[in-house]
Order: C-alpha cells, then structure tokens, then sequence
C-alpha cells in the first residue's frame, strides 16, 4: 500500500507508529514526520528487512564485553527492527551476558517457566530495582529500553521476561539480534524508505504527531487512537499471542 501511494505522488515512502502499552492503542501513520524530530541511523543496503548496524549494548550503564563479531551484519548475522514480533530474540552470549548483568544485583531470585517464559516473582517496582538497557546504533543513536519494556506482569507480582534465546531457536536465526515490539513500545519510530534511514524517539503515544501533507506543503496532526478497549494485555490470558509470535519467528529464521 505504501508502495502504491508514493508511486502515486500521494505520501513519500515514509511510515511512524507509536506503540503505546501506559493508556492502550498508539498512533500510526503514514508520511512525512514534521514533529516531533527523530534521531536516525542507516538501515543496511540491500537486506530483505528492517536492518541496521548495532555497535554495543550497555546495561545499567556499563557496556557489556562482547565478541567484536556478534555486531556483524550479514546473511544470517545483524540487527533487525520488527514490529511484527512481540518478543526481543538474542544470540545465546548475548542473552546470557544481559540476563548476568539485569538479575546481578538479585541472586535471591527463584525462575520458573510458565509456559515456555522464564519467570519469577517480585514484589516491587520493577522500574526502580532493575537496570535499564541500552542498544547503541550507528549515528550515535541509542534505544533505551526500561525494566517495563523487558518485563512483562503474568499475574499477582509475576514477571516474565521478554527476552528470548536465539540460541534455542532454529539454526538460521540464531546468530540475529531481533527487536520486537515490547522494546520499541511508547517511542514514536520512523521508517524513511525515502532515505534509507529508521529512527525513534521516547515519546507519550497518546498525544499526537505531526504530518506534512506533500502535496499541499500543509501540516496536519494524527491523534493517539485506542485500538482496543482492552489496552493492557492480561498476560495470564494471552499468552497465546505471544507464543504463536515464537512460532512464527522460529518458521522464518
């Protein structure tokens, strides 16, 4: 569809959606992004999908020592940005190194698989205890993503972990870093087709943004919209989306 309005001279080939999981829906749009203004960092020529180049991951603030190779890009190697899974998949040092560093300071804590996500109990703010974490783009764009992005409530004071284990999953992934939606929710994201670019911002996905009209020169505003009336997943009751999103991930790569 996008294809077909810029061939047209409707849109530039450019898309934004702000996923918002404080006050349910978001915003998305197609067209130029007046406002607010995004950070970008190239997207790697030549790739079937949204990828870009990671160069380190910080948490708490300090980088994690990673092989050199693991920020590669390539066949089978690299980064993607993909709002069509939930979940965020890692290569298994990777995961490893960043589950070590978020749970360092809480070795008392007991994890359980509930339905193939590893989980535990906390009583608490997940926000003020547990590190952020920080995914470093070329261009010096950072992604910051919050103990609320990476978790997610199953329950009375049961967090899941929204991270998964490239490693477990078939072979052709399992060298990827994939980015889901859980990390890139309440920031307005661009994707400039025109330029060849992604970019985002943390932002309140239940205000608005505003868009240049190409043909008229004007600007006008899209609005937040509720698509649900159920704006926060109860996790004990779907976690079938989630599980089929694994299914679908692990068919692809």
């Amino acid at each position: 569809m996008l294809s077909q309005l810029s061939a047209a001279g409707k849109v530039k080939k450019i898309f934004a959606h702000c996923l918002d999981t404080i006050n349910g829906g978001g915003i998305f749009a197609i067209g130029n992004v007046v406002q607010p203004k995004v950070k970008t960092t190239p997207l790697v020529p030549n790739m079937p999908h949204y990828n870009v180049n990671l160069k380190s991951i910080d948490v708490g603030g300090t980088a994690l020592k990673l092989p050199s190779h693991m920020f590669d890009t390539g066949e089978k190697k690299g980064t993607i940005i993909d709002s069509g899974t939930t979940l965020t998949y890692l290569p298994e040092i990777v995961y490893k190194e960043i589950m070590l560093a978020v749970f360092a300071k809480h070795k008392d804590i007991t994890f359980h698989n509930v339905q193939e996500f590893l989980c535990f109990q906390y009583v608490g703010r997940v926000d003020d205890d547990f590190p952020k974490i920080t995914f470093h783009f070329e261009n010096d764009l950072p992604l910051n993503v919050y103990p609320h992005d990476y978790f997610f409530e199953n329950g009375d004071n049961l967090y899941c972990v929204g991270f998964q284990n490239g490693g477990l999953q078939s072979k052709d992934g399992k060298g990827m870093v994939l980015l889901g939606d859980l990390v890139l929710s309440n920031k307005l994201v661009v994707y400039d087709l025109e330029n060849q670019v992604i970019g985002w911002t943390e932002y309140n996905c239940s205000s608005s943004i505003k868009i240049k009209d190409e043909q008229t020169g004007a600007t006008y505003t899209v609005d937040a919209h509720n698509i649900s009336s159920g704006w926060r997943f109860h996790w004990q009751k779907h976690l079938a989306v989630l599980l089929v999103t694994m299914v679908y991930s692990y068919l692809i790569f």
